[in-house]
């Protein structure tokens, strides 16, 4: 499980590009590597991928077909940073809200708006994500957690500030990057039973 909080960036290294499997690598801190060992979880811009080999203060990943299709991972090239955070461990301050690191889509950057001492990001909004969005809720965007802003028809914001753009990527971020986003677990389960209770009759 992850918290949404995003420790840093990191430039990513694409090891091997193969039929439906990527190999990336990235350097991690003195912190993240403290315990860290085959088989852990770290999260890339919210995804979560298994440690597959550790050397020389860098953690080298896996990336399958399911998570090349539904993320942003597979967009990437030698040198983009990505947003990291290694699993929460128990103890952890959770000052985001518990994510699990399963990308359910890439939604475009419309606009950013700059308004003094602020950062406005919108994103679009299809019809699969459309039903779990809501004003004052939860989404991991990019690995962040984020309180949702302004939800319209086709596009939503998230209001961010100076020390989220200054830790993760979307300080440098420009209209037309693609952002993965998790859906708020708890939103999730109750949208889906209220629509399938609808859908039997029982409301």
């Amino acid at each position: 499980m992850f918290t949404g909080i995003v420790q840093n960036t990191a430039p990513v290294r694409v090891e091997a590009r193969k039929q439906d499997l990527w190999t990336l690598s990235i350097a991690l801190s003195d912190s993240q590597l403290e315990g860290l060992s085959l088989g852990a979880s770290i999260a890339l811009n919210g995804a979560c991928l298994t440690v597959t080999r550790i050397e020389q203060g860098r953690a080298w990943f896996d990336v399958m077909m399911e998570t090349l299709r539904v993320t942003n991972l597979g967009e990437l090239s030698d040198g983009e940073l990505v947003n990291v955070e290694r699993a929460a461990r128990f103890g952890d301050d959770i000052g985001g809200h518990m994510m699990s690191g399963h990308v359910h889509s890439v939604l475009p950057v419309l606009d950013i708006e700059r308004p003094e001492n602020n950062r406005i990001v919108w994103f679009g909004l299809d019809d699969a994500i459309r039903p779990y969005i809501f004003s004052k809720g939860y989404a991991g965007l990019n690995g962040c957690s984020l309180t949702i802003g302004t939800v319209e028809k086709d596009r939503f914001n998230v209001f961010l500030i100076p020390e989220t753009l200054s830790i993760t990527t979307f300080g440098e971020m420009t209209p037309g990057a693609r952002v993965n986003i998790e859906i708020d677990s708890q939103t999730q389960v109750i949208v889906d039973t209220l629509q399938r209770m609808r859908e039997a009759g029982q409301l």
